[in-house]
C-alpha cells in the first residue's frame, strides 16, 4: 500500500466537538474547493466577462484530471448530473431484450437499479439480483449469476450500505466472456481507493462528484469505453455536445454529427459557471493526494473501528472483505431505534444504511474520533 497522507484537518472546517465519520453521505468541502465556489459566484456578477471559449474550456481541463484519477483518457470522460443520468446512458446503449439479462446486487442504491428496470420494461429482459454476500464476499454471488443470457453487469465497487469490495477485474473478465457489458458505479469509492480503467476495463463508469470526490452536489461523471464514442446513443439532445458549437455565430448551421469521444453524453449546460470550478478544484487536489495515499491513511482507523466493535460483541465487515475507507457495523440483535440520532446528540455523525451503521472516516479524522465513536456506540448497548 502507498505512503500515506498526514492529517489534512487543517482544510476543512470542523468544530473540534464534531467527529464527522460519514464522507459517504457527504464530503465537507475543503478549502480550496470552497474558495472556488466563493470566486464563481463572485465572478457571476460581470457576465460581460464571459467568452465562449469559458463554455468548453475549463471542462477540457477537468476531463483531463479526471482521467488522471482514473488512469483513462479525457475523451472518454462525460460530465452528467447524476448517477441516474449516468446510468440511464448507460441503459440507452445496452443490448437489451427478450431473455436477456442485468445482473445487479441486492440492496443496491436506486439510481443503479431504477434505469434498468425502466429499460428491460420497454425492452424486454429482466433483472437478475444475486443473492446476498457469501462469507467470502460479494465477488462470487456475481460471477456464478453470470451466463450467456447476460446482457448487462451493472455493479458498485464497493457496497454503499457497508464498503463490502467487489473484485471488478474478475467480475469484468467474467461479462466480457460472454459478451456483457460492464457498468460500474464508483461513488462510494473514487477518490479514496485507486480504480484503474485499464484493468478493470468498464464499458461505463459513473460516479457522483460530491462523495470521496468532495466537490459539489449535482456535479457528477460518466466514463464511456471506445465502443460507445462514435456510436453511442445520448439521453439528451444538447447543442454543445455537437461539432462544431465552439463557434457561436454558426451555431444556426444545425450538424447531426456531435463533438469527439464521450462528450456526446453531457448533460446540457455541462459547463456550469459555479459547479465546474469547485469540481475542479476537488479533482486536482484528489490527485495531489493520489487515491493511494488516501486509503493508506484511512485503513489503520477503520481497521481500529472493526477491532473496537467486535470487541464491543457487534459485527464489523471484515477487512478481507472491504476497503479501507469505509466499514459497516451491524448489530446481532439489529438495530437500537434512533441509533443514528443518538449518536448525533453525542456529536458522533454517522449513517444508517439497510441493516448497518455505515462509518466513513476522511483525512480530517484520527484516533480520537474512532474512541469517541466507540464511547458513543458503547453508551447504547
Amino acid at each position: 500500500m502507498a505512503d500515506p497522507l498526514n492529517s489534512q484537518r487543517h482544510l476543512f472546517d470542523l468544530p473540534d466537538d464534531v467527529t464527522y465519520l460519514n464522507c459517504a453521505f457527504f464530503s465537507p468541502k475543503p478549502q480550496p474547493v470552497r474558495e472556488a465556489g466563493l470566486r464563481a459566484v463572485s465572478d457571476s456578477a460581470h457576465p460581460w466577462n464571459v467568452g465562449s471559449a469559458d463554455f468548453f474550456e475549463p471542462g477540457e481541463g477537468l476531463r483531463a484530471s479526471f482521467a488522471s484519477l482514473i488512469g483513462g483518457d479525457a475523451d472518454g470522460v462525460a460530465f452528467v448530473p447524476s448517477v441516474s443520468y449516468g446510468s440511464g446512458i448507460a441503459a440507452a446503449n445496452a443490448d437489451l431484450g427478450p431473455g436477456r439479462t442485468v445482473v445487479v446486487v441486492p440492496e443496491e442504491f436506486p439510481s443503479d437499479v431504477y434505469p434498468w428496470r425502466a429499460a428491460v420494461a420497454e425492452r424486454g429482459g429482466s433483472i437478475v439480483t444475486t443473492p446476498p454476500a457469501s462469507a467470502a464476499g460479494w465477488t462470487e454471488r456475481v460471477l456464478d449469476a453470470i451466463d450467456d443470457r447476460t446482457a448487462v453487469v451493472a455493479v458498485p465497487h464497493c457496497h454503499w450500505t457497508d464498503g463490502s469490495s467487489f473484485d471488478l477485474v474478475a467480475i469484468g473478465a467474467a461479462a466480457r466472456e460472454v459478451g456483457a457489458a460492464l457498468v460500474v458505479d464508483a461513488s462510494q469509492s473514487l477518490g479514496a481507493v485507486p480504480f484503474d480503467i485499464a484493468t478493470i476495463r468498464p464499458d461505463f463508469l459513473v460516479s457522483v462528484g460530491y462523495k470521496w470526490q468532495m466537490g459539489p452536489y449535482s456535479f457528477s461523471y460518466l466514463w464511456a469505453g471506445d465502443r460507445y464514442r462514435d456510436t453511442g446513443k445520448p439521453i439528451e439532445h444538447t447543442w454543445p455536445g455537437r461539432k462544431g458549437s465552439e463557434d457561436f455565430a454558426r451555431l444556426v448551421d444545425y450538424t447531426d454529427e456531435y463533438r469527439a469521444g464521450a462528450r456526446r453524453f453531457d448533460v446540457g449546460e455541462f459547463s456550469n459557471f459555479t459547479l465546474m470550478p469547485m469540481a475542479s478544484a476537488a479533482i486536482d487536489l484528489l490527485n495531489a493526494w493520489q487515491p493511494g495515499r488516501v486509503e493508506a491513511a484511512l485503513t489503520p482507523l477503520t481497521d481500529l473501528i472493526e477491532a473496537g466493535t467486535r470487541g464491543l460483541g457487534l459485527d464489523p465487515t471484515p477487512a478481507s472483505r472491504r476497503f479501507g475507507h469505509m466499514i459497516g457495523v451491524r448489530f446481532p440483535d439489529g438495530l437500537p431505534d434512533g441509533l443514528r440520532e443518538r449518536l448525533a446528540a453525542d456529536g458522533v455523525h454517522v449513517s444508517v444504511r439497510g441493516s448497518a451503521v455505515r462509518v466513513s472516516p476522511h483525512l480530517y479524522n484520527d484516533e480520537s474520533d474512532v474512541e469517541r465513536l466507540l464511547a458513543a456506540l458503547s453508551a447504547v448497548l
